[in-house]
């Protein structure tokens, strides 16, 4: 049986436990505790000072001297915590807590800080971590009403193929009789390899689906507000839709930028995170060749007259450019690389 001392960290200050952040807005995070015997109890915590600076410490021989801190510099990152982070926390015992450690964290979806004066450090951008350890993304579009943005799917693939987190395409309001124009278009994604789930609240089609890829998995929402999050939440879970709708209504979208994120927790076990405020995502890695985040791209890559120099644009012998030819890559998803060059690149 897991007692409250289970929890307690070895080397650590008495009172150190491990948590998981569920909740951050403006510099204040809520960290759920990972003792299995108090899991349900939530930690107001706010963030330890030697976690708002970066230090620098000499190199010495362990046996002349201690290391010194030789200059305080920058954080590389506008906050070091994000919701998904698991982190080593004091418990002061009144519901408050600190977080002293953030622990290793195996992926992360971030993007270059896009508002203010909080964009630049000395020597770059800053990093904005938006959620951490996760298992999938899961993309939300709607076949009709609005009518789909392909290019915005494509986008948000990439993005998750460069952080290395797996996809999950979600469509909603299939029961709309303008949605046979996409339902035709989602098989090109099939194809390629990515999940789709076709759902409508309406029939309740993909609803048994979706919940089954939601359960027991850390999944992130992304969608723009109006495909249908918020009511496909409320039919897969009661309730669930309004809670993170009444979340999101805390965040600017005019400023592209997310004050306040969450995880909530699935009854049938799991949790989602909702991404509200993401119109405008940039890559916070640098990517060589945007055909890398293109699944049916990448067998090509290396094949080119000009080996791995090929833009894929304008060069002669291009084997991605002979492939849109052939047919066997998609002249829209062609389409939709050039222009997700431009958009990517344009930091």
């Amino acid at each position: 049986m897991t007692t409250s001392n289970d929890n307690l960290i070895d080397g650590a200050p008495q009172g150190a436990q491990h948590g998981l952040v569920v909740k951050k807005a403006l510099g204040a995070y809520t960290v759920r505790s990972a003792d299995r015997a108090i899991a349900d109890r939530l930690i107001a915590c706010t963030l330890a000072g030697n976690l708002r600076k970066q230090l620098e410490f000499s190199i010495a021989d362990p046996s002349s001297m201690r290391r010194r801190v030789l200059a305080v510099k920058e954080l590389d990152s506008v906050d070091p915590v994000a919701v998904g982070d698991h982190v080593v926390y004091l418990d002061a015992g009144d519901g408050a807590g600190s977080i002293v450690e953030i622990l290793p964290r195996r992926n992360k979806l971030s993007r270059p800080v896009t508002d203010g004066n909080r964009r630049y450090k000395q020597g770059g951008r800053r990093e904005q971590v938006l959620v951490a350890n996760v298992d999938q993304i899961v993309v939300v579009m709607p076949a009709a009403n609005p009518p789909p943005h392909w290019e915005l799917l494509d986008r948000y693939l990439a993005s998750a193929e460069a952080a290395g987190i797996p996809a999950v395409i979600c469509l909603t309001k299939t029961d709309l009789r303008e949605a046979d124009e996409a339902l035709c278009e989602i098989d090109r994604y099939r194809r390629i390899g990515y999940r789709v789930v076709l759902t409508s609240a309406v029939t309740a089609e993909g609803l048994v689906e979706i919940k089954d890829v939601l359960t027991d998995r850390v999944s992130v929402l992304w969608g723009k507000s109006g495909v249908g999050k918020t009511t496909l939440l409320n039919a897969i879970e009661p309730g669930l839709g309004l809670r993170v709708k009444d979340v999101n209504a805390h965040n600017s979208e005019g400023r592209h930028t997310t004050t306040t994120m969450e995880m909530f927790e699935l009854a049938g076990g799991g949790s989602v995170i909702d991404t509200p405020g993401q119109r405008a995502f940039k890559l916070w890695d640098e990517i060589f060749d945007f055909a890398q985040l293109l699944p049916e791209m990448r067998p090509f890559i290396g094949r080119c007259k000009f080996g791995l120099d090929c833009t894929h644009t304008r060069e002669p012998g291009c084997a991605i450019k002979t492939a849109v030819q052939t047919g066997a890559i998609s002249a829209r998803r062609y389409d939709s690389f050039l222009g997700m060059r431009d958009y990517f690149d344009d930091k």
